[in-house]
Formats: C-alpha cells, sequence, structure tokens
C-alpha cells in the first residue's frame, strides 16, 4: 500500500486522532488518567469507609471494637445502615462503668480475702467478740410530740 492520503483527505489531522502506523497517544493518556481516577476514588472511599473507627480510636476499648465489626458488617453486606450505626456509636460518648465496677470488685475481693482472727480457739471472730451486744446497748429515751 502506499502511503500517500487521499486526494480528498486533508492534509493536516487533528492530535486526537492515531496515525496509521504508530501508537495512540490520547488512548494512553486517558488509560494512565483513568488508572489513577480509579486508585483515587478507591483511596477516598476506603478512607470515609473507615471514618467511625478513626473517630471511635481515641474512645473505650469496648467501643472501639463495636465501631469497628459496625464497619466490617457493613463492608461485607453492602447494608449501609451498619456503618451509619457505627458512626453514630463513634459520635456519642458512653459513660464509663466499667471503672467504677472494677473498683468495687476489687473492694469486694478484698474484703472477701480477710481472714478473721479467732478468739481463744472459738469459732467467734475477735471483731465480734470485742462488739457489745445489741441487748445489751441502753435504748435512746423517746421523745413525745404535743399535737397541740
Amino acid at each position: 500500500m502506499s502511503d500517500q492520503l487521499h486526494p480528498m483527505a486533508p492534509h493536516h489531522l487533528p492530535f486526537y486522532l492515531a496515525p496509521g502506523s504508530g501508537t495512540d497517544t490520547l488512548m494512553v493518556v486517558m488509560g494512565i488518567f483513568l488508572i489513577g481516577t480509579v486508585l483515587w476514588v478507591g483511596t477516598l472511599y476506603w478512607k470515609l469507609h473507615s471514618l467511625p473507627e478513626r473517630m471511635a480510636h481515641k474512645s473505650q476499648k469496648l467501643q472501639f471494637e463495636l465501631v469497628a465489626v459496625l464497619g466490617l458488617i457493613s463492608l461485607f453486606t453492602h447494608m449501609h445502615i451498619f456503618w451509619v450505626a457505627g458512626l453514630l456509636l463513634a459520635l456519642i460518648d458512653l459513660p464509663d462503668f466499667g471503672t467504677p465496677l472494677r473498683s468495687i470488685a476489687g473492694s469486694v475481693e478484698k474484703i472477701a480475702d480477710a481472714t478473721p482472727t479467732v478468739v481463744d480457739g472459738g469459732d467467734v471472730p475477735a471483731e465480734a467478740a470485742a462488739a457489745p451486744h445489741p441487748a445489751d446497748k441502753p435504748e435512746p429515751a423517746k421523745k413525745e410530740h404535743s399535737h397541740v
């Protein structure tokens, strides 16, 4: 075949038309642009998807774990309500019930581990032997109120 153009064809072709022999430059540029855009949108999606976990990271461990599980469930089921629930849970500060309950449990454990001292080989602890019997205590004087 001859390398001459058809007599009716324009002598100057626009840049976006590929020459008969060679690579299509516009297609290569658009392919690179498409790959870059897909990677950028994917990164944006992952950042948005991990938003509740990043917000709950500074909260309590239990709350963080719940938000992380909700995020995974929403990722695998494609049900956005789990993601919304995780976001709302990350925004709310849950009260700390664990610390006071651990303190109470520790105190009760100390009380339970305390061994009572026994008086004279008997079964009565020293604290109970030293305390006066309730029947030995005098009753307080009753005050009478007049209803005038």
